[in-house]
């Protein structure tokens, strides 16, 4: 079976103090986005695979030709995981590193796993604070709970891919989630005003802003109103009570993205923010007939 995880955008992202543990406590609207999403499959050791033939012959057929880094492919010490990662722009990190094999990783040294392969088409922007890699653990373990009958619901599904990451529990849910703590503790959220609201996402070519980098010069701080309370606010006023602390730093650094979040209003959003650390943007535009 193959899936298509997704990205997500934050609606508001206060960072609020520095923890004793060298994290950061914050909250955050994590809302989920179709608008980008990478291809994944995984299937017993045995099967066959139906992505591997189409991955091969548009990534360039070899794995291991020198220099020719859009095609991947790693086995796992004990031959247990072979994977194999595609991406146009070239893979520059260990596939083993990946966090699709440390999701695969975790869960057999609980459950001792059959062999898999895992064939990962990365489409989504990297390092753009979408939440791609994420995105892919969290499916992953989705995955291999399903092909494996492993019996874990969301919270258990969930616990395992926050060990991975801040952000990869939100994926374990797929519908928008308020964040807090490092962004790992999850409460459900409604927020019926997106249903009348069009999501849009640029996520500028070249531009890649690691996580560390972005928090060099966030001074933490609790705000005057709550996000809970401002995302209760009627739409209109979102652009004034919805603050992304990380854009101060990261527009400071790349002018080009405050730029490009002044196009987004000045193109008729009703709202426009950086999501996550950066480097990609969104808006929010009334949907048409709205």
């Amino acid at each position: 079976m193959t899936v298509y995880p997704c990205v997500k955008v934050n609606l508001g992202l206060n960072v609020l103090r520095k923890r004793s543990d060298g994290y950061h406590d914050l909250e955050t609207l994590f809302v989920p986005s179709d608008e980008y999403h990478d291809v994944l499959e995984i299937i017993d050791g045995d099967d066959w695979s139906r992505t591997s033939a189409s991955l091969f012959s548009r990534y360039g057929g070899d794995a291991h030709s020198d220099g020719d880094t859009r095609l991947v492919q790693a086995v796992s010490e004990d031959g247990k995981l072979m994977i194999t990662i595609a991406r146009k722009e070239g893979i520059d990190w260990n596939p083993l590193e990946d966090l699709c094999a440390k999701a695969y990783f975790l869960l057999d040294s609980d459950f001792g796993l059959p062999p898999v392969k895992i064939f990962l088409e990365k489409l989504s922007p990297v390092g753009a604070g979408l939440g791609g890699g994420s995105a892919d653990a969290a499916f992953t373990i989705r995955e291999l709970d399903r092909l494996f009958s492993l019996g874990l619901d969301e919270s258990a599904m969930a616990a395992y891919a926050a060990r991975l990451g801040s952000d990869c529990a939100f994926f374990i849910y797929g519908r928008p989630m308020f964040g807090e703590g490092r962004g790992d503790i999850l409460s459900d959220f409604d927020i019926p005003a997106l249903d009348g609201l069009e999501l849009k996402i640029v996520a500028p070519d070249g531009i890649s802003v690691p996580t560390a980098d972005a928090y060099r010069g966030i001074v933490p701080h609790v705000p005057e109103l709550p996000l809970r309370e401002a995302l209760a606010a009627p739409v209109c006023e979102w652009k004034k009570l919805l603050v992304n602390d990380f854009e101060k730093t990261v527009f400071g650094r790349y002018p080009i993205l405050a730029s490009v979040k002044q196009s987004l209003y000045d193109s008729g959003a009703v709202y426009a923010s950086m999501s996550g650390s950066g480097s990609a943007l969104f808006a929010l535009y009334e949907k048409s007939g709205k």
